[in-house]
């Protein structure tokens, strides 16, 4: 009764929403499905997908499973409760679908029926061994004392006792907890005798915050388990970026280090099918971690390394094993997009299997076809068959498709502008609904962050380019100077340079757009997040009265106190050169912090951050805001004390478009001279 009740009250909801237009707004983003590709049966023919719904006024979601045949078909829902499940996959014999729910792992028939708990134990997820005797899984472990318990005659103290750095970390405080590998022996749908933990120690195996079960990996044989963990804590683990692939062998309880000696991250470990190799991804400067992801194998004949795509200018990341271990998949950033190829065991140029200006994300090997998840920047994720034949590509579901079916999308369009230096910069066009080219309209320059994350066909449900577009803004999102997917000299060039070619390059877009006749070049204004942010705070100082209005979330606004409030020191080092109070300066300090023209400031800015934002701390948009309090100009703070560098929940998420709107509205679109 309860679950018709949430289904009519999100029914009624939707209504409310076409009634109120047919472009896209923040309340019908809100209420689209959002797809997650979990696993495929063991004999191909099948897929196991989950679908989150997010119910606004309960200000949650929850996601069900679903499967759908590979060669398309009708989906089928197979759980329907009020919580969530996840972390879905078919049993190796293909008889049971295990996942999680509410930190427990269940199974289920394949068609949904007769789930059951499998698990006592706490879990965070798991995994099967492949032939079905085991099942490994995480769970965090407490190494280090609370204050509470080195003082235990004040439980109600409130204090922490902090000795070392990484005290917090993106949006979280370390709690003395890191999370541990454990494997159970497992019997049709019971956990037999209690669980060994292969680590005990004090280190996270996925790594944190964003690491998962790709970081960890059975042998197609189930003799060993491969797995990521950067082994240091404190200071050596905040100024780092060596991760290793550590072996553990079930038989001796011995744990190899495959990747000793290889200083960059290295992540994600996947065996052959023919047990012979392990392959994994591999950086190879210290510290960055941005730099290109390289495909590494070893060899247990020989126990020896290699590098597979040597000499390829691009990243290479998801891997997995063709079928005869002769070769792998992956995804790539091609100018901006994300698309799946194909390399040789032996190297060599990398086929590209995909294409079109389209991200292609997740996916699953399937006999003779790759299921991907599938997006653009005018179209949220759905799953696509792709023929490894023929290259075909195939819709599979369309979970979308009745909200969407009378949503006018703008127009996308690439478009190549010179830079200062005199290179070729791809710039995405995104157009209102109902574009007339013989009309005015506002601009939005697109400020990207990372700094090194592409502005690629992603669809955002923040930063939607549709949703702005649906404002009557045409949006100029340029793939400037240290963007991924146009090869390592453009990548690595903003290193050590935040101020410097890359703030010309969005110059550059933004000045060649205006000078289309449809553009009112006296109605500009630049948004962004993170280093998108730091961007709009170094542009309000030195934009020489191109803008109107300025939006900046979770920017960077003066790299001495951010240096001094961050977390993964690491990647501070690596961009800006080292710490503000070295020996010798480095330059970026004295020339890119945004702080230092804050004495040009003179157009209305929106300053958007959250509490928990930890790699850039609430103090910079509390200084920025500030800033432009006491030079007197139109300024609002926008503070989220429960977000962090996203917004993540439904009703802050709709307020924050709300607010975004309402401030460009007021300070841009009806800024136009009489």
């Amino acid at each position: 009764m309860k679950r018709q009740i949430l289904i009519l009250t999100i029914l009624l909801f939707v209504s409310h929403i076409w009634a109120q237009s047919d472009r896209m707004n923040p309340e019908l983003l809100w209420s689209l499905g959002r797809i997650s590709l979990y696993d495929i049966s063991p004999n191909g023919k099948t897929i196991l997908f989950g679908m989150t719904n997010y119910d606004v006024p309960e200000n949650k979601g929850s996601r069900d499973l679903f499967t759908i045949p590979v060669k398309g078909g009708e989906p089928t829902q197979i759980t329907n409760t009020p919580g969530s499940e996840s972390e879905a996959q078919y049993r190796p014999d293909g008889k049971k679908i295990g996942f999680m729910k509410a930190g427990k792992m269940w199974e289920m028939n394949p068609n949904g029926s007769d789930a059951q708990q499998v698990s006592e134990e706490e879990m965070g997820s798991f995994k099967y061994a492949p032939d079905g005797q085991n099942v490994l899984f995480i769970r965090d472990v407490k190494y280090d004392k609370s204050t509470q318990q080195l003082h235990s005659d004040l439980p109600k103290a409130e204090a922490r006792i902090i000795d070392d750095l990484m005290y917090r970390h993106w949006d979280g405080w370390e709690d003395g907890s890191y999370s541990n590998i454990f494997i159970a022996k497992y019997t049709d749908g019971k956990i037999v005798g209690s669980p060994k933990n292969i680590m005990n120690e004090g280190f996270d195996s996925p790594l944190k915050p964003f690491g998962w079960m790709e970081q960890i990996n059975w042998s197609a044989d189930g003799r060993f388990v491969a797995y990521t963990c950067k082994k240091m804590r404190g200071k050596d683990y905040a100024v780092s970026t060596d991760s290793d692939i550590y072996l553990y062998e079930l038989a001796t309880g011995e744990t190899t280090n495959i990747s000793e000696g290889m200083k960059g991250y290295d992540m994600e470990p996947i065996f052959s099918p023919d047990g012979q190799y392990i392959a994994w991804s591999s950086m190879e400067t210290p510290g960055f971690e941005a730099d290109r992801n390289r495909i590494f194998v070893y060899t247990f004949a020989t126990n020896s390394k290699m590098e597979v795509t040597e000499g390829w200018e691009r990243n290479a990341g998801h891997l997995h094993w063709a079928a005869d271990s002769k070769g792998f998949y992956f995804t790539s950033g091609e100018q901006a997009t994300y698309q799946v190829f194909q390399v040789g065991l032996n190297g060599g140029k990398p086929t590209q299997i995909t294409k079109g200006d389209y991200n292609y994300n997740g996916y699953v090997v399937a006999n003779n076809s790759i299921v991907s998840s599938r997006c653009s920047m005018s179209e949220p994720h759905e799953l696509f068959r792709i023929d490894l034949k023929d290259k075909a590509v195939n819709q599979l579901t369309f979970v979308n498709k009745d909200l969407l079916s009378n949503v006018k999308m703008g127009k996308v369009e690439k478009r190549w502008t010179k830079t200062t230096d005199g290179k070729d910069m791809l710039v995405w066009m995104i157009y209102p609904p109902n574009f007339d080219p013989n009309k005015k309209y506002p601009a939005l320059l697109y400020c990207q962050g990372g700094p090194q994350s592409p502005v690629s066909q992603f669809w955002s449900y923040r930063w939607n380019f549709q949703m702005m577009a649906a404002n009557d803004y045409v949006i100029v999102a340029p793939n400037r100077r240290g963007l991924p997917s146009f090869g390592r000299e453009w990548n690595d060039q903003i290193s050590g340079d935040w101020g410097g070619q890359s703030m010309q390059d969005l110059l550059s877009a933004i000045d060649d757009a205006k000078t289309e006749p449809f553009i009112d070049e006296t109605r500009l204004g630049a948004v962004g997040a993170s280093y998108g942010g730091y961007s709009v705070y170094w542009l309000a100082g030195n934009h020489n009265k191109r803008f109107k209005s300025f939006i900046s979330h979770c920017g960077v606004f003066n790299l001495e106190s951010w240096y001094g409030t961050t977390e993964e020191l690491f990647f501070a080092n690596h961009d800006m050169g080292g710490a503000y109070f070295d020996d010798k300066v480095p330059s970026t300090y004295l020339t890119d912090s945004p702080h230092k023209y804050a004495r040009n400031w003179d157009t209305p800015i929106m300053v958007i951050h959250g509490e928990k934002d930890f790699r850039v701390p609430i103090s910079e948009g509390m200084q920025a805001f500030q800033t432009a309090k006491l030079k007197g100009l139109e300024s609002r703070f926008l503070y989220f004390p429960n977000e962090g560098h996203w917004v993540l929940k439904p009703q802050n998420g709709i307020l924050w478009q709300r607010e975004f709107f309402g401030w460009l509205d007021k300070t841009l679109k009806n800024s136009a001279k009489p």
